[in-house]
């Protein structure tokens, strides 16, 4: 059975938060606010559609100017490798990002990578304003801007092992879903808080390691 990579795309795809750092550049929202409210996601009491509206709010910016701050910003020099090794032998690549969408279908393009599907929040750019779209509300846990979850049960409903690759609390839905999980960062204490069984990874050369381990067939569902 094929197995399907749902991979993060801030702080794991490119090792950076891009998405943080645009709020942070063009958000007019206080810094010492913008901490509360992250500190309330993270405790759960807000999600993260909830969060992304609040430090885009009055958050203004075109788009040639958004793009030219998120160029410089690089992805994992290893994840094109990856994408093209795990492809080769049959299995999926998908991006699920709870970021905006101009940056990473840029990013992927730039990187030679414009054939991998993708979701993230919709970013709609009129003259100098920002207006934010969640497109990916579908079967979702109704808090997150993206819930990654319905990405993951879609593989598996085509057939697949779904493996959630990801750094963040964004991912947490995911992985829930996912059959296998591979983390870093917080989604990895988070993952051990919760019992979670989730194996860690640096980089994407790591990702490529576990996909060569997997004899066909050897990955098992969870649940």
């Amino acid at each position: 059975m094929p197995v399907a990579y749902l991979c993060d795309f801030d702080g794991t795809i490119a090792p950076d938060d891009i998405g943080a750092r645009y709020v942070e550049r063009f958000g007019t929202l206080p810094a010492s606010e913008r901490a509360a409210l992250v500190e309330r996601w993270r405790r759960g009491t807000i999600g993260s559609r909830a969060l992304t509206l609040a430090e885009c709010e009055g958050l203004r910016a075109s788009e040639e100017d958004s793009l030219a701050f998120v160029r410089p910003f690089r992805l994992d020099p290893r994840f094109a490798p990856f994408v093209r090794e795990a492809r080769g032998r049959g299995d999926a690549v998908m991006v699920v990002s709870d970021g905006f969408d101009f940056y990473v279908r840029d990013h992927l393009d730039r990187a030679g990578l414009g054939d991998v599907p993708w979701a993230a929040n919709h970013v709609r750019f009129t003259d100098d304003s920002v207006a934010l779209e969640f497109p990916f509300q579908e079967g979702g846990c109704g808090h997150c801007g993206n819930c990654k979850a319905p990405h993951v049960r879609r593989y598996q409903a085509l057939g697949y092992h779904a493996v959630m690759v990801g750094n963040g609390l964004s991912d947490r839905c995911g992985a829930l879903a996912a059959d296998r999980v591979l983390a870093r960062g917080d989604l990895l204490e988070w993952c051990r808080a919760e019992q979670v069984p989730a194996e860690p990874f640096e980089s994407f050369s790591d990702v490529a390691d576990f996909g060569r381990r997997q004899p066909a067939g050897a990955l098992t569902r969870r649940g």
